[in-house]
């Protein structure tokens, strides 16, 4: 079994789950729960279409299986927005404010590594979303080494460290789960493993605004106390507090969703760790058949499975 495939779909399933009522507020979610894949609505694209956070993932993973380059990362991020490549129907859409202006730099030639957003008001979710990848690279490099890259691989759009903290706690959590620990295990040492690197400067400076995963106390929060706009802060805890709070992929992505507002997002991030965990035959396979250009991402997950495995 393809444990790259299960991330990968885990993602893009969250994502298609979460666009059609993307903006939608959690009391509009909680009169009409979102129970299965729609399409149309807010975006008004058939079921089963994902959306940035698919297609930026997709050009990452395409990217790595050829080692890793952030110049050339960041040329495949400029193709899929003016060229639409890796989007579901050739069409770019629902773009994040940060990402559009990285994007709008690297196309006047600013280098990847200058390019992204480093301001307290550039911590949307947008490098968040797309970070899965790397996480499948932690057989071929140090955990030091990898933890870099996630960062300039983040910074690409999102350089403040606000959004490379999470990304890296993310990545921590996930190559835990790729080693098989369970999702408890996984949160608390995902986060002990990360702990030494982000309590230096300029990261410790930002650690109070983790407070509430780094206590360890995530999963016992009340619904009303997890936000789920597109604030880095509210995805990644929102992420957390959906998979320590389910039991199946499918609960714990339709939890995401139906928390309302930044949608898509909360349930890719959520699904891509979810995928992981419980695995590809653990997705329902009604949602899987219906993903657009479902053939396409299975032949790059296969392609990213033999560069992480060789």
């Amino acid at each position: 079994m393809s444990s790259c495939l299960s991330g990968f779909m885990g993602l893009c399933v969250g994502d298609a789950l979460g666009v059609p009522v993307e903006f939608t507020s959690r009391a509009q979610r909680t009169i009409a729960p979102v129970a299965g894949m729609q399409g149309y609505g807010t975006w008004n694209q058939p079921p089963g279409t994902w959306s940035d956070d698919s297609s930026l993932t997709f050009c990452l993973a395409e990217s790595l299986c050829s080692g890793y380059s952030p110049k050339d990362i960041a040329e495949k991020f400029c193709c899929w927005y003016s060229e639409t490549y890796w989007t579901a129907h050739g069409e770019t859409f629902d773009v994040g404010n940060t990402t559009q202006v990285a994007i709008a730099k690297l196309q006047r030639g600013i280098s990847p590594l200058e390019s992204g957003e480093s301001s307290d008001r550039s911590n949307g979710n947008g490098s968040l979303m797309r970070i899965l990848p790397m996480a499948y690279w932690h057989k071929r490099l140090d955990f030091p080494e990898l933890i870099d890259r996630v960062h300039q691989v983040a910074s690409i759009t999102h350089a403040h460290p606000r959004s490379q903290i999470a990304c890296g706690i993310y990545i921590s959590v996930a190559i835990d789960l790729l080693q098989g620990s369970d999702l408890e295990t996984s949160y608390r040492q995902g986060w002990e493993r990360v702990q030494q690197i982000y309590q230096k400067s300029p990261y410790s400076l930002e650690l109070p605004h983790f407070e509430r995963i780094t206590n360890g106390a995530i999963a016992s929060l009340p619904v009303d106390a997890i936000q789920s706009s597109g604030y880095v802060i509210h995805t990644l805890e929102a992420a957390l507090w959906c998979l320590l709070n389910t039991h199946s992929y499918a609960e714990a992505v339709l939890k995401a969703v139906n928390l309302g507002d930044d949608t898509d997002t909360t349930a890719a991030v959520t699904g891509g760790l979810a995928g992981i965990y419980y695995g590809l035959d653990n997705i329902p396979v009604e949602w899987i058949n219906q993903i657009a250009r479902k053939a396409a991402i299975e032949d790059l997950a296969t392609r990213f499975e033999q560069v992480t495995n060789a």
